[in-house]
């Protein structure tokens, strides 16, 4: 379908705000759910957070609290609170077509967007 397309990142300072959007226009309001992943050079790719059809929120231990995944018609969303060092990685935008009451592993994505660089320096 559609090409994934990510925006919204860059340079921030800890305790900073950035607010990540995937145009998803071929996706929203299908039976297809979304969610956003990220990988720091070296690290395996992580889930940060899924939103499903029914508009379920999961997120990662690590950023609850912090982040917030959301979609309008044509964008998938995450905004990014109280930004950490933790945080520097390059997040991508995922589609996936089954119910899962958790993040999917990544190996189950079976489509991804080529990524938006966050990099959190002092």
């Amino acid at each position: 379908q559609e090409q994934l397309m990510e925006s919204g990142g860059g340079s921030v300072q800890p305790g900073g705000s950035l607010r990540l959007s995937c145009a998803a226009p071929g996706y929203i309001g299908t039976t297809y759910c979304l969610a956003w992943f990220r990988q720091a050079p070296g690290k395996e790719r992580e889930g940060v957070a899924a939103i499903e059809t029914d508009g379920t929120s999961t997120y990662a231990d690590s950023v609850k609290g912090r982040f917030t995944i959301s979609q309008d018609n044509i964008n998938l969303y995450l905004e990014i609170h109280s930004v950490e060092y933790e945080d520097t990685a390059m997040y991508y935008c995922a589609i996936y077509s089954f119910k899962a009451g958790f993040i999917p592993r990544p190996q189950a994505i079976p489509y991804w967007g080529l990524g938006t660089q966050v990099t959190v320096s002092s």
